[in-house]
């Protein structure tokens, strides 16, 4: 609270919007200056009497329904796993959703899971609570350890698609387990240590080294470079601004440990004699090549044209306003991008307090697309530790974004015509995805982001904006509407993963929700 007042009275000008906005009734617009202004954290339990709400059934499941877990079934959800079988062949196993009180009388913990995402998994066991299996759908000898093992091998012999998510409350956890078999036991760690191991040597990745990270145990898989590494190409968009764009390229030189680097610098008809100085300077010496770009700001159109001259099977593409402080950045998210089945790999990217400005795009939230845990502090483990694990996102912000060149080009780049300055790395991202190519958030990079400091809005650039968002909802409509990875339990319209939505836990049964294919 004290910090919050401090920002308040420190921000006269921001707080007398905010004020404004609440007294002209616009609250949703004053809940989201608020949030900008002194930052936002999760606020999701939920009082101990909402369990009332859910009696426990303790019968076993019929038909033969393997269910894994450490918590108990909730009345009702064994009709909807087995009708959810019932109505799709081709799902071998579902989660859902559980509640989960750590003392008596104390506080409700919502655990909403995400739809099922191996990196995500890998680091968290969120499929701890609750794992029902189809009958068949693990082979005759196996034995899994728990619902993370399990839900591996049925990946590993279906696809990831076989795993379905429910999103509602189908089990609860009461206390906090205190046996060393338990999944959130010293046990259960060993335990999920040694699925992960079996499940990246079954899948061929024997030379990925699982490493604990934090006091916590979680764990981070760390993916084998090619030796020696190859060449990533840094490519840097700009128009003056050189108070920008010299920290930025300072940084990425100074602050990458990757031995193999090229560096392309778009400009777009910079006129300021210092500028142009320093640009001819860097080519001159030996440290750039400036790839010319002239005509009307069209970022998608500047980042092709040094692609095309890119000789790098890497691409990341920076913003100006971006600046590298920590030198592993670049290394954490080439062993993503390498990966064969990966698309694009974005940071996470914090802005001038500190606070969280990027972690991974979230479809249909704040009204079209939202930056996921934006506002949270820069420390924060955010929510299933998604600021802190490796995980599947439908996109990432183009200010710092990592592909492979040969999937860029694949796809045809950055689509130009229709998003020449907003939504493009959203379109880049979901074609990517289209093609069978994840896209990840690997939040272990960070750099800082003085966001949209070297842009400006003008009637023409509003109408352009405009254009470009019809443009993007008559291409990606479909998944506008909700996000595959994110929770529909979450209030759409606020900092991601703050608020639960209005409601909740609603009522009446949900559709099975499964991971992109």
């Amino acid at each position: 609270m004290r910090d919050a007042l401090r920002q308040l009275l420190g921000h006269p000008r921001a707080t007398a919007e905010i004020l404004l906005a609440r007294l002209q009734g616009r609250r949703l617009r004053a809940r989201q200056k608020l949030a900008a202004l002194i930052g936002i954290d999760h606020q999701l339990t939920l009082p101990a009497a909402i369990l009332d709400r859910f009696p426990l059934d303790r019968a076993p499941p019929a038909d033969g329904i393997l269910v894994l877990g450490d918590s108990i079934l909730v009345a009702g959800a064994r009709d909807r796993i087995a009708t959810a079988f019932a109505a799709d062949p081709e799902l071998q196993a579902i989660y859902g959703d559980a509640l989960i009180q750590d003392h008596p009388r104390g506080p409700v913990r919502p655990l909403l899971a995400p739809s099922f995402d191996a990196d995500w998994l890998a680091h968290l066991d969120y499929l701890a609570p609750l794992l029902a299996c189809r009958p068949g759908a693990l082979a005759a000898a196996t034995r899994p350890t728990g619902p993370a093992d399990a839900a591996f091998r049925i990946a590993e012999r279906y696809g990831a698609g076989a795993i379905g998510h429910l999103p509602e409350i189908l089990s609860i956890r009461r206390g906090v387990p205190g046996d060393r078999a338990s999944p959130a036991g010293e046990g259960g760690q060993h335990r999920h240590f040694d699925a992960l191991r079996g499940h990246l040597d079954r899948t061929g990745r024997r030379e990925s080294r699982i490493v604990v990270v934090g006091d916590d145990g979680f764990f981070q898989v760390e993916h084998p470079l090619p030796d020696p590494r190859p060449l990533v190409s840094l490519i840097v968009p700009t128009r003056d601004r050189l108070d920008l764009l010299r920290p930025c390229l300072e940084s990425l030189a100074t602050c990458t440990d990757w031995p193999n680097l090229e560096l392309l610098v778009c400009d777009n008809d910079s006129r300021e004699p210092e500028t142009l100085a320093f640009l001819q300077a860097l080519e001159r010496e030996g440290r750039g090549l400036v790839v010319p770009c002239p005509g009307p700001f069209n970022f998608a159109a500047m980042n092709n044209a040094a692609a095309v001259r890119a000789r790098g099977a890497l691409l990341v593409f920076v913003n100006n306003d971006v600046e590298a402080f920590r030198p592993d950045w670049l290394t954490r998210m080439a062993r993503e991008a390498l990966r064969p089945e990966i698309g694009a790999v974005g940071a996470k990217l914090l802005d001038d307090e500190g606070r969280v400005q990027h972690g991974g795009i979230v479809l249909g939230t704040g009204g079209l697309v939202t930056h996921a845990h934006r506002h949270f502090p820069g420390d924060a483990p955010g929510y299933l530790a998604g600021l802190r694990a490796t995980h599947a996102v439908s996109a990432v912000t183009a200010a710092c974004l990592m592909v492979e060149t040969q999937k860029f080009r694949a796809v045809g780049g950055f689509d130009d015509a229709d998003f020449a300055v907003d939504f493009n790395d959203v379109d880049l991202c979901l074609r990517l995805n289209a093609a069978g190519h994840r896209t990840l958030l690997v939040p272990g990079a960070v750099l800082h982001h003085r966001e949209s400091a070297s842009r400006r809005w003008t009637p023409a650039a509003r109408a352009r904006h405009e254009r470009e968002i019809t443009a993007l909802k008559k291409r990606w409509g479909p998944l506008l509407a909700q996000d595959p990875h994110y929770h529909p339990g979450f209030d759409p319209d606020l900092s991601t993963h703050a608020r639960l939505r209005r409601g909740f836990p609603a009522a009446g049964p949900a559709s099975v929700r499964r991971p992109p294919a």
